[in-house]
């Protein structure tokens, strides 16, 4: 079956309150859903997000890159042909991961309708629940504490705390979080590229005197520092995750490589479409290395799209993507309740936008 058309428009979500990290302070989201329409009227969704601090995408960018490159190579393929539209996507341009991933989730999305199965089982997934973590901001410590007591509250066990703004202040953080919950609750600890390898070396090593009950460090430095990620890892006993350093799946080999990471985030919008994602996974499984999905701060229905992936890849074993939790949707409410996600057994991605 042939795709017919392709179209876009943008939104602007408010969030419930402010997201910070040690990169950017969000209050909205700031997102294009993309639709396709295949011949006998069949429609796959899918949605990006400028994320410019991370990606450097911009929605004037996703917008022009959709409109005058990735629309026009696709527009009359055949949706049965799924592996190479995707690759007709991936190579059409430079870059420009978030605009790329939108356009494969809506081409999976119309695939599994045209099969009519959920998205998961197009990946070989059987599973359809997940369990989520929360993210609490950084902030003053205080307020950081109530946050974390308000998720715990909620039924979260597993908290994911974005650092990376002043070493000392860090290490305050989180032993206010731990001091007013103990060793029950399991922290991710997110540096967001805020230290250098030195300095991580050194606050890392002050978490592990103090017996904070760590999972692992997420990116604790910059993005291209791949050497100072392995300087870290080779230096400190918990974990190392990367995060910014994973785009592709050739970022996946070098980080193997190196042996400079422990564990991988996998985001679609850096992917860049949901085989890049699987890809990354499926290198990193032969290294014995688990992968986290994770998401920016994202729609419900590419967050959804990530959640499909994540119940299919056997080596996807950590699941952060709450940002529909942050957001006032109706549609959220139905599949990610607290620390619960319930995959729809729709076929497709099970969200179908009413603005489109």
């Amino acid at each position: 079956m042939k795709i017919r058309e392709a179209h876009f428009f943008t939104e602007h979500t408010p969030l419930k309150k402010p997201f910070k990290t040690a990169v950017r302070t969000a209050t909205k989201i700031n997102s294009i859903t993309v639709k396709i329409t295949l011949e006998n009227g069949t429609t796959g969704y899918g949605t990006a997000v400028a994320t410019e601090a991370v990606t450097g995408d911009s929605l004037q960018g996703i917008n022009s890159i959709l409109d005058n490159i990735l629309f026009p190579s696709i527009i009359g393929n055949d949706i049965e042909n799924i592996g190479v539209n995707e690759k007709i996507i991936q190579t059409s341009c430079v870059g420009n991961t978030s605009a790329k991933a939108a356009l494969s989730m809506a081409l999976y999305d119309a695939y599994a309708k045209q099969l009519n199965v959920p998205l998961y089982q197009i990946f070989g997934g059987k599973v359809n629940t997940l369990v989520n973590d929360m993210t609490i901001s950084i902030n003053e410590p205080s307020e950081m504490v109530q946050d974390a007591k308000k998720a715990v509250a909620q039924g979260f066990t597993t908290l994911k705390i974005k650092v990376g703004i002043n070493g000392q202040k860090d290490i305050e953080r989180i032993q206010s979080i731990y001091d007013e919950l103990g060793n029950d609750i399991i922290l991710r600890i997110d540096a967001n590229q805020g230290w250098n390898a030195k300095e991580a070396v050194k606050i890392i090593g002050e978490f592990e005197k103090r017996n904070f009950p760590i999972e692992f460090i997420e990116q604790p430095v910059p993005q291209h520092d791949i050497q100072g990620l392995k300087f870290v890892r080779d230096r400190v006993n918990i974990p190392i995750m990367a995060d910014e350093s994973v785009y592709s799946a050739m970022d996946a080999i070098e980080i193997v490589k190196l042996q400079a990471a422990d564990l991988i985030n996998i985001k679609l919008m850096k992917a860049g479409s949901l085989s890049e994602a699987y890809k990354i996974a499926s290198i990193a499984e032969t290294a014995g290395i688990e992968c986290m999905l994770g998401a920016m701060m994202e729609s419900t229905l590419s967050v959804l799209a990530a959640a499909h992936l994540a119940a299919a890849h056997p080596n996807i074993t950590k699941i952060d993507l709450d940002p529909p939790l942050w957001l006032n949707d109706n549609q959220a409410n139905l599949y990610f309740q607290n620390s619960k996600i319930q995959l729809p057994e729709v076929a497709g991605i099970g969200l179908n936008p009413v603005s489109l």
